[in-house]
């Protein structure tokens, strides 16, 4: 053959290899590289907050493991709602993220009139971070020792107490409205603008009570600070033994979990969910990411994105029932 039809042939054979790998390999090639730049996941809470603390411990570690680069991006406001709206509008290519919660993911969807998403149809799920247990806790100068005695210091004293929430139609205020319910006991709710200044209160005495997520109260009853008197897990929490749970305190039905977790926007590729569900998994299974969400009053608890989806439905039922029961409404 020819020198100049032989390179002709050649040059058509390697466009010809070029062109197939482009058509044939390419998507695969792309899918490999995921991700190659920056994730950011937003959090729609204030930074040093509980919900930021506990996104940052799994995050952390999740972007170690991986060697990926990981942007905590905070958005907080109207109870979570821009953060998640905003996380609801990003582009589905894995590079915008969004942790949630009960509070942003469920509760919001009964108690804001337009809250600017729907938890379900607007994401898909990757994995669940944790189970987070609340704590009802007194401040130390409130006459009660046990739940027993301060049920009965509330029955005796209605209308007296102050019990703080972190705000409207939080956990810790939807938790107030039940406990109220099942005790038969009357005190002031006090909604404050989240649960940093809600707690500084609880300690300085201006409020008294409060049935608050684990990671703000735990450090302060641990501490000595407050006084806790009952767990909202069935069962007692390993990282504070001594404290009775609701039932074993005389308190039945009342059992009350938050949650936490990690979203894209829907329509982000299957493939990429499934390798963020991977790398969540991993890090959830790490005994110290675990160790670290116990002392911060989480216990970790990754789930399939088919399951986190499931469960979430579910909530969305359950907390909207509490919602309305308490009568609680944002417009």
């Amino acid at each position: 053959m020819p020198l100049r039809l032989l390179r002709t042939v050649n040059r058509i054979h390697c466009a010809a290899l070029a062109a197939f790998a482009l058509a044939g390999f390419g998507p695969v090639a792309a899918q490999a590289a995921y991700p190659d730049k920056p994730i950011r996941v937003i959090v729609p809470f204030p930074a040093g907050g509980g919900g930021d603390i506990l996104a940052r411990t799994v995050l952390t570690k999740v972007g170690e493991q991986q060697g990926w680069s990981i942007v905590i991006d905070n958005r907080p406001g109207a109870g979570g709602n821009i953060g998640v709206e905003a996380g609801s509008r990003s582009e589905p290519d894995g590079y915008t993220l969004t942790y949630g919660t009960n509070g942003t993911h469920a509760i919001n969807q009964t108690l804001y009139a337009k809250p600017g998403f729907d938890a379900v149809k607007d994401f898909e799920p990757i994995s669940r971070f944790s189970q987070i247990g609340l704590i009802a806790a007194v401040n130390p100068a409130v006459p009660a020792n046990s739940m027993k005695e301060l049920i009965a210091y509330l029955k005796a004293n209605p209308g007296k107490v102050n019990y703080a929430t972190a705000s409207n139609g939080t956990t810790s205020h939807l938790a107030g409205v039940l406990f109220k319910g099942v005790t038969g006991t009357d005190f002031v709710i006090v909604p404050y603008r989240g649960g940093g200044p809600a707690m500084t209160d609880l300690l300085s005495g201006q409020v008294q009570m409060m049935i608050e997520v684990m990671p703000s109260a735990l450090p302060q009853v641990q501490g000595g600070k407050l006084r806790g008197l009952a767990v909202t897990t069935d069962k007692r929490w390993p990282l504070a033994k001594d404290v009775a749970t609701m039932g074993e305190a005389g308190v039945s039905d009342f059992v009350i979990t938050a949650w936490d977790g990690l979203f894209a926007p829907k329509g982000t590729p299957k493939e990429i969910v499934a390798t963020l569900n991977a790398a969540v998994r991993k890090a959830l299974d790490d005994p110290q990411t675990q160790e670290a969400l116990l002392k911060r009053g989480a216990q970790a608890l990754p789930s399939s994105p088919e399951e986190f989806r499931t469960f979430i439905a579910s909530e969305v039922g359950r907390w909207g029932k509490i919602v309305k029961d308490s009568g609680a409404k944002v417009e």
